[in-house]
């Protein structure tokens, strides 16, 4: 199996790597806008069939071919990763139980 990915082909590259990374957020934010709210929290989480984990599985695999269509670039699996989450978590997209078990979520 050969080593693909940009990240470890040139490490030193890191304007590059961090152009693409800012656009896999954007990307991620943009196609979350098409789907309505999900809910991030009650289902379990191990539950392949559940929104969240059904959403992630999608866009990672789209995300991966938006990179080396648009930026000839092979994004490290982490990579994907780290930007997905990143995307969540500024997103107003997911939504959480208001008993979630966070302690430190203030009460609503």
């Amino acid at each position: 199996m050969a080593i693909r990915y940009d990240l470890w082909l040139d490490p030193d590259n890191v304007a590059r790597h961090r152009a693409v990374e800012a656009d896999l957020i954007r990307f991620f934010m943009e196609r979350f806008a098409d789907y309505p709210h999900i809910r991030l929290f009650g289902a379990d989480p191990y539950d392949y069939d559940a929104p969240f984990n059904r959403l992630h599985d999608v866009l990672m695999a789209r995300a991966g071919e938006y990179c080396e269509r648009q930026w000839n670039y092979v994004p490290a699996p982490e990579q994907l990763t780290r930007a997905f989450f990143l995307a969540v978590g500024r997103s107003n997209k997911f939504v959480r139980d208001p008993d979630d078990g966070d302690p430190h979520r203030p009460d609503s």
